[in-house]
């Protein structure tokens, strides 16, 4: 049975008028039978939000938000279901249901225990103000702390002894194993008398639903303490990993000033920015951001600012918290990162330099893509291809963790323009390029169709980037058109084996990329097909196939889907096996190679030695023979034997070639 039954959500709304909740949030003005506003989800001018009491209902005219009481606290104020249910039924002193007996037990257990936090929180208080707290006292005027932090914070003052606490407690009524239970103290394995588990510290109460004290958080007076911090264990009240320290009074200021929370490190650096003014701020208990922890702040802020101390330790808190992010990200959730000055903390610059300072390195905060991507370029040398080619990898790899297909795809597409940035090539001024090319080009290094022109002939960057490809030099001279029919079957049959398997894509993803076509129509295609894969690798054929039906190549597509002229090729099948796919691919992509590029250009190298003798002229005419021999398509319909053999004959070619022009 549901704890919050329809019968217990209808007495509650009828408790309490929309206008009155909503009222505390939004500033609302009688106007006929409805009350208006000034939108609490956009800022805007004029008014356009509306509650209506009668119905108990609101509606935002300029975002269409609509709902309840319930729905309204949910949606401005980042509460659960739950938390807004408690507190409304609170302010309508309507008691909660029990689920069950079983829930009514465990409700009645954790009050017992949380009113022995709450009472211990009342005696580290007061402990404080007294002589044994003198010392504690010192440290946090050290610190510049206030007596309105003190309050605000509840802070308190464990006294050293070892029974202080606990005498107290058991005098209350509070037995042994209830402080066992809620952390207060701990009971030896062997047996022995129990004690207090913290003495000698500097107290910071932990709240929780309803800010009732669910823990405590310790930091040690004495400089040799093991522990600097030390936080209350596990309990039936408080699970370390699903609690932020201030958060509800944070979420509450966060709403009011209508800015994202603020992520620190520590409860000292919470508590200094609140006496600065900013009193949005939260900290996680000693540990790196867990899941449940960052959904509690997208329910609060879309995108909540990490402040980091400006030193390693505090870079390596912000990559693990990206690590953590990164495949929960939604459409419009994300982080921003802000790094102090290093060796300084909020506290430390707050207290040297005020509330301005810390206001200008929030401003400055980065986007989670933004130091994402400084961590990756810095973590490895980019001075060769290959090293390029693993970034380009990896960054794959990070990408396919996000788990929403648009956020996904959106980040392919920042990295991909982020790596062709990065690694453009300059433009060539005459001479030769490091590669050995000249002006003409490099006649024994392919290019590919990327640079400059995207697919179908559009000028900047192409669907391409999405898969973060890199930007390839395009040749020296235009690409040709289409010779001939049988050039656009042998063009279509590279682009219709990704279709029917896309798995070949990361198979010959460098291929892919450095791909030229001479038919618009098939190079806008690719494109498309690049673009889809490169977005969501777990596309299978059928997917990518209704994608690219709603696409400008749709058209290209069908022509290639239907051509019988394709069907006769083994590896075009869908049903073939992907790795005679990935043979049949290789094959004809090297007689596309010597079609389209390698034929010209051994040709022309082997006439440019022609007056070097007829024993230089002799071996060029032997390999390039040999080249056209190895291009020859089998009998079946499947082109070429092997790409080795092509790239053996080339590599004699160019031996000759260099040996001539002393290259």
């Amino acid at each position: 049975m549901a704890r919050f039954t329809p019968e217990f959500l209808d007495e509650l709304k009828a408790r309490l008028r929309p206008s009155d909740v909503i009222g505390k949030h939004v500033k609302l003005q009688k106007r006929g039978n409805a009350w208006w506003g000034l939108s609490p989800f956009k800022p805007e001018k004029t008014p356009s939000f509306s509650v209506d009491d009668r119905r108990g209902t609101y509606h935002c005219f300029s975002t269409q938000n609509h709902g309840d009481i319930i729905t309204f606290l949910i949606e401005t104020q980042g509460l659960t279901f739950p938390e807004a249910v408690e507190r409304l039924a609170a302010d309508a002193g309507l008691a909660l249901p029990a689920e069950s007996p079983q829930e009514a037990a465990r409700a009645e257990k954790a009050k017992g225990l949380a009113e022995a936090c709450a009472a211990a929180a009342k005696f580290y208080q007061a402990m404080l103000h007294r002589a044994d707290g003198r010392n504690a006292m010192d440290y946090l005027r050290g610190r510049e702390i206030t007596d309105a932090q003190i309050e605000a914070f509840a802070i308190g003052f464990a006294p050293a002894g070892r029974h202080a606490l606990k005498d107290y407690l058991l005098n209350k009524g509070f037995a042994d194993e209830v402080l066992a239970e809620a952390g207060l103290v701990i009971k030896p394995e062997d047996g022995g008398a129990s004690y207090d588990r913290f003495r000698n510290r500097i107290m910071f109460p932990i709240l929780g639903a309803r800010d009732r004290v669910i823990a405590f958080g310790g930091r040690a007076l004495d400089p040799n303490a093991k522990a600097k911090y030390l936080n209350s264990p596990e309990t039936p009240l408080f699970h370390k990993g699903s609690v932020l320290y201030n958060f509800t009074a944070a979420r509450a200021a966060a709403a009011d000033d209508k800015k994202p929370l603020i992520v620190c490190e520590g409860y000292m650096d919470v508590i200094a920015l609140w006496g600065a003014g900013i009193k949005r701020a939260v900290a996680p208990l000693g540990t790196a951001l867990t899941e449940d922890q960052l959904a509690m702040l997208w329910r609060s802020s879309d995108e909540p600012v990490l402040c980091f101390d400006g030193d390693s330790a505090g870079v390596q808190a912000a990559h693990r918290s990206i690590d953590r992010a990164l495949p929960m990200l939604k459409p419009g959730k994300s982080l921003n990162f802000a790094f102090l000055p290093e060796g300084q903390d909020p506290d430390d610059l707050v207290r040297s330099q005020g509330e301005t300072a810390m206001t200008e390195v929030l401003e400055k905060a980065r986007p989670l893509v933004d130091v994402l991507w400084t961590r990756e370029i810095s973590l490895r040398e980019l001075d060769t291809p290959e090293r390029r080619a693993a970034l380009r990898s990896h960054l794959r790899d990070l990408v396919k963790q996000i788990a929403d297909k648009d956020v996904r795809g959106a980040y392919g597409e920042e990295l991909s323009q982020r790596l062709n940035a990065q690694f453009q090539p300059p433009p060539k001024q005459g001479g030769y390029n490091r590669d050995g090319s000249g002006q003409g080009g490099n006649p024994f290094r392919r290019s590919g169709p990327w640079q400059g022109r995207g697919p179908g002939g559009r000028s900047g960057r192409g669907p391409y980037d999405r898969g973060m490809g890199f930007r390839f030099t395009a040749p020296a001279r235009p690409t040709p058109g289409l010779k001939s029919p049988s050039q656009w079957v042998r063009e279509a049959s590279l682009v219709l084996a990704a279709i029917h398997h896309p798995a070949l894509m990361e198979r010959q993803e460098a291929a892919y990329f450095e791909l030229d076509l001479a038919d618009p129509g098939l190079k806008a295609l690719l494109g498309e097909v690049l673009a889809a894969i490169s977005a969501d690798p777990t596309l299978d054929s059928a997917g990518l196939k209704s994608h690219l039906t709603k696409t400008g190549a749709a058209g290209t597509l069908e022509r290639v889907t239907s051509d019988p002229q394709l069907g006769k090729h083994r590896f075009l099948r869908p049903d073939t096996e992907i790795d005679e796919v990935e043979q049949g691919f290789r094959n004809a992509l090297a007689h596309h190679l010597f079609e389209s590029t390698l034929k010209q250009e051994v040709a022309r190298s082997a006439s440019q030695i022609f007056t070097d003798g007829d024993d230089a002229w002799k071996a060029a005419a032997a390999a390039r023979e040999e080249l056209i021999n190895s291009s020859k398509p089998e009998e079946d319909g499947d082109v070429g034997d092997s790409p080795k053999r092509i790239t053996d004959a080339l590599e004699r070619m160019k031996q000759t070639v260099e040996k001539k022009f002393g290259r």
